[in-house]
């Protein structure tokens, strides 16, 4: 315990480490191994250990703490300093206002993955009235925690979503995160490539030759050739099938469109994810390939280049 910066009775003439003291030897070690926002992740993972809220951590700085949370919560800091996710060691990530359950079976959910929902609505919006009380068909392809599908749910209560995922892992996860959210009717999730629908499965995202109103990703898009300049905890943690799309990262992104053309029904619009630099190339295979119209690259707040629409004529 002493090696992980966390001091805990070993016996009665020891005092029992307080909330401040924790926190501050938390806070010390991920600083010493280098973690990155070391302070919040220090923070988090003492919530999580006690299982308290932000507000009673600050306003019970005296409170003592059970050895046997202390051990808990020491064996969470060194886990973090060796390099995994405070997502994967707490369970959770927010994402679109929603806590989401993550395991290392999902890739964690990103803020900026929230302008894919933001495009998404606006794409139904210009051709939909009243898009919220229709009842639209979407499909989610390489759903993971299920976070895109599960927040179009809940924006959009008429629509049937389809997810789908290569992972039967991140399928579980995705299925306890509808059920959780309250739309495990409204989100099917099928096992698959892309929206290569297998035929066991079809019948619980009923006709999959119907076609869509939106199809939304969020694609393997490194490449593996930047593998080793991914920080330690996506290269080391995060599963590699949601990470990577190929060598260069734009090479998933051809087949999803050519995938995606013959399932949108006309004036029916993709909204996907871009990885870094990839706009350029995705624009082109846009252009390259005939039926596409009206394609429009998103910035995120970085004013980097995130998401790529396009309708199909």
């Amino acid at each position: 315990m002493r090696a992980a910066g966390i001091g805990v009775a070993e016996n009665h003439a020891e005092q029992i480490m307080d909330v401040r003291a924790a926190l501050r030897h938390g806070i010390a070690r991920l600083r010493d191994a280098g973690v990155p926002s070391h302070a919040l992740a220090a923070e988090l993972l003492l919530m999580h250990a006690l299982g308290r809220d932000r507000a009673w951590i600050y306003t019970h700085p005296e409170a003592p703490i059970a050895a046997d949370l202390a051990t808990r919560y020491s064996d969470l800091v060194a886990r973090r300093a060796a390099g995994e996710p405070v997502q994967y060691l707490t369970g959770v990530q927010e994402f679109w206002g929603l806590e989401f359950e993550v395991t290392p079976a999902v890739l964690i959910p990103r803020p900026e993955t929230e302008h894919v929902i933001e495009v998404a609505i606006e794409r139904l919006q210009l051709s939909h009235r009243s898009v919220s009380l229709l009842p639209v068909r979407i499909a989610d392809v390489g759903t993971g925690s299920g976070c895109l599908a599960i927040a179009l749910a809940r924006e959009l209560p008429h629509a049937e979503i389809i997810a789908t995922d290569i992972s039967a892992g991140a399928l579980r996860v995705a299925r306890r995160n509808a059920e959780r959210h309250g739309v495990g009717d409204q989100v099917h999730f099928v096992q698959g490539d892309l929206l290569q629908f297998a035929a066991p499965v079809a019948s619980e995202a009923g006709d999959p030759a119907q076609p869509f109103d939106l199809i939304v990703s969020n694609p393997p898009y490194v490449g593996l050739q930047q593998a080793a300049e991914l920080p330690r905890e996506v290269r080391d943690h995060e599963p590699h099938p949601a990470l990577f799309g190929g060598p260069a990262g734009i090479e998933m992104y051809g087949r999803l469109i050519r995938n995606s053309a013959s399932l949108l029904r006309s004036g029916g619009s993709l909204a996907i994810e871009l990885g870094y630099g990839l706009g350029a190339g995705v624009h082109a295979i846009l252009s390259t390939e005939s039926g596409w119209t009206n394609v429009s690259i998103t910035n995120d707040l970085a004013g980097i280049p995130r998401v790529i629409a396009a309708e199909r004529r």
